[in-house]
């Protein structure tokens, strides 16, 4: 399968989503002082057909029951990652008052299209020992997240990014997108966001490459083999808390896919965590990824002869194998991109190139 970068590599490249940020972070933060959380919201107006797949022992998650395939409602109108473990949660009442002002939803009363049910499911990230125990994600941060939601949004320490940690190192928001060239899938968009909050290492302690670059290798990402005073520097950092855990993340197509089909690429993208994690799903651990598909491409049932009856299979299996590749790269993509906080390092910091 022959893919290329999306012209943003980023979720946004997949059209009709988009992404937006709220978060609070001081200059200082140590560890129980200081604001260093926030939230991240993926809005699909209209609506798009969505799954969810959680892997991770401790989860911590919202609607996530109504996605499954063989339930009613299979589309949602946003998907919220927030930070605030179970009390990040009250910002998906933010989200939903937003798309209730502005019509979003499922619609309850023919009469009166002001009476909508907006769908948002969302996921949580343990990040309340980085910072100030007491100040977590609240309604009005998921409102204002979803008022900032546009095609272009920022990466690494923002939105759910805020305060999370990638084993040793600092963790963020990342992205990326993959446009596929040939196969079934020609023509399709698949794209991933990744809040990176692993309680596993997300490099290789060999080399001091990101697990995540071997797919594509380390020149995809501009980086080279780590010296020896940098894997030293990077053995002797102290261990992350057991507790600031959970990797967490929407994978997207522009592909028409069913629920079942969806859910299966939500399955396909904790292939490529896991490649970029290690280990990942652990009990320790609530990872959980969302696949959303928009619908705008509809399988040519011509592709492979009108009487072929594997046309639409393949076409879905190569979505997966984009969906692991994306979310691979958008883990890279949240690593490179962090700052330090708190003396946690970023990887940019230990392995300066």
């Amino acid at each position: 399968m022959k893919v290329e970068t999306g012209p943003r590599n980023a979720l946004t490249d997949v059209p009709g989503l988009l992404v937006g940020h709220h978060q609070v972070l001081d200059k200082v933060v140590t560890r129980g002082a200081g604001a260093a959380t926030g939230c991240t919201v993926v809005c699909a107006p209209g609506g798009a057909t969505a799954a969810v797949d959680v892997r991770g022992g401790g989860p911590g998650t919202r609607e996530t029951d109504l996605l499954d395939p063989h339930n009613t409602v299979g589309r949602v109108d946003a998907i919220l990652l927030t930070g605030g473990s179970a009390y990040g949660l009250a910002a998906a009442d933010g989200v939903m008052r937003w798309l209730e002002e502005h019509g979003q939803g499922v619609p309850m009363d023919p009469a009166d299209p002001a009476k909508v049910v907006p769908i948002v499911s969302g996921a949580v990230i343990f990040d309340l020992p980085l910072g100030a125990w007491d100040i977590r994600p609240t309604a009005e941060f998921g409102y204002r997240a979803a008022a900032a939601a546009g095609t272009e949004f920022e990466r690494g320490c923002v939105g759910a990014g805020t305060g999370a940690q990638a084993g040793v190192l600092k963790g963020g928001i990342g992205t990326a997108s993959i446009h596929i060239l040939d196969g079934p899938a020609a023509g399709c968009t698949v794209a991933a966001l990744v809040a990176v909050n692993a309680a596993g290492s997300a490099f290789d302690p060999r080399t001091g490459l990101p697990w995540g670059a071997g797919s594509d290798g380390a020149e995809h990402f501009g980086l080279r083999p780590a010296t020896p005073e940098q894997l030293a520097r990077a053995a002797a950092l102290p261990p992350k808390a057991a507790s600031l855990n959970t990797t967490i993340g929407v994978v997207a197509t522009d592909a028409e896919l069913n629920p079942g089909e969806t859910e299966r690429l939500a399955m396909s993208a904790h292939d490529g965590l896991s490649r970029a994690v290690r280990p990942a799903h652990t009990p320790l651990d609530g990872d959980s990824l969302f696949a959303l598909a928009t619908g705008a491409r509809v399988l040519d049932p011509e592709a492979y002869g009108p009487k072929t009856p594997l046309a639409r299979t393949l076409r879905v299996a190569d979505l997966c194998a984009a969906a692991a590749l994306a979310t691979e790269r958008a883990i890279v993509d949240g690593l490179l991109s962090a700052h330090g906080i708190a003396g946690i390092p970023s990887y940019a910091e230990v392995f300066a190139h």
